[in-house]
């Protein structure tokens, strides 16, 4: 066997060794580049994300801010409070103990609150969501009129719906809820906590989108 014969069957040896070694190249490549588009699309879609979650944030934050500054006026005067975008009214402003009947103090107020409620809905998809709350007592003595806290609480919440529509907020653009003796923010041990606990609050809401046409609602 002559040197060129040597040379041919070590190149016929090692040939398919290289071809090997290249395919094996070849898909730990295809493998890091699959890799890092998965990466690539990850960070993508965290970082749109974090944009959208900050935006949110932004959009609350300047919507607690208008609602600031509509309210400024019963804000400074003491008349209402305003919570992680609650407005809260004491129900002892608005209601007697028991009674679901406006007086002259909370009408007037519910009548100060409606313009700057309007401007603020006006330029937002919003609505009102009004919440009557009681203390843990049960109705008692002469006012038998409700059945319970539920229907005290329901009253008051229509109450001053039907009162804030009245001034000029459109019926559209609220609605009323009961939560009872529910949620409470402070304890039920004691008269200034119960008092506390007796309030209607009136919060912005996102507005629910239209039902497609042609699906009929139920009820």
């Amino acid at each position: 066997m002559t040197l060129d014969d040597h040379s041919d069957a070590g190149g016929e040896a090692t040939a398919p060794v290289w071809a090997v070694f290249g395919d094996l190249m070849a898909g730990l490549l295809g493998a890091f580049v699959l890799i890092l588009v998965c990466v690539i699309a990850m960070q993508f879609d965290l970082t749109a994300r974090l944009a959208a979650e900050a935006r949110q944030r932004q959009a609350e934050v300047q919507r607690r801010q208008a609602l600031e500054q509509a309210l400024a006026g019963p804000l400074a005067a003491g008349r209402v409070t305003l919570a992680d975008g609650r407005i809260g009214i004491s129900g002892n402003v608005l209601f007697a103990l028991n009674s679901a009947q406006l007086q002259p103090d909370g009408r007037q107020l519910l009548k100060s609150l409606a313009g700057p409620l309007t401007v603020y809905l006006a330029e937002r998809k919003e609505v009102l969501m009004v919440s009557g709350f009681t203390d843990d007592l049960q109705v008692h003595g002469s006012n038998r009129q409700f059945a319970d806290n539920w229907e005290l609480s329901a009253q008051r919440a229509l109450t001053v719906t039907r009162s804030l529509i009245d001034a000029g907020v459109p019926s559209s653009s609220v609605f009323a809820a009961a939560f009872g003796a529910e949620q409470p923010v402070a304890s039920n041990a004691d008269e200034d906590g119960r008092a506390r606990n007796r309030r209607v609050e009136i919060a912005p809401t996102p507005r629910r989108a239209p039902a497609p046409v042609g699906r009929k609602a139920g009820g």
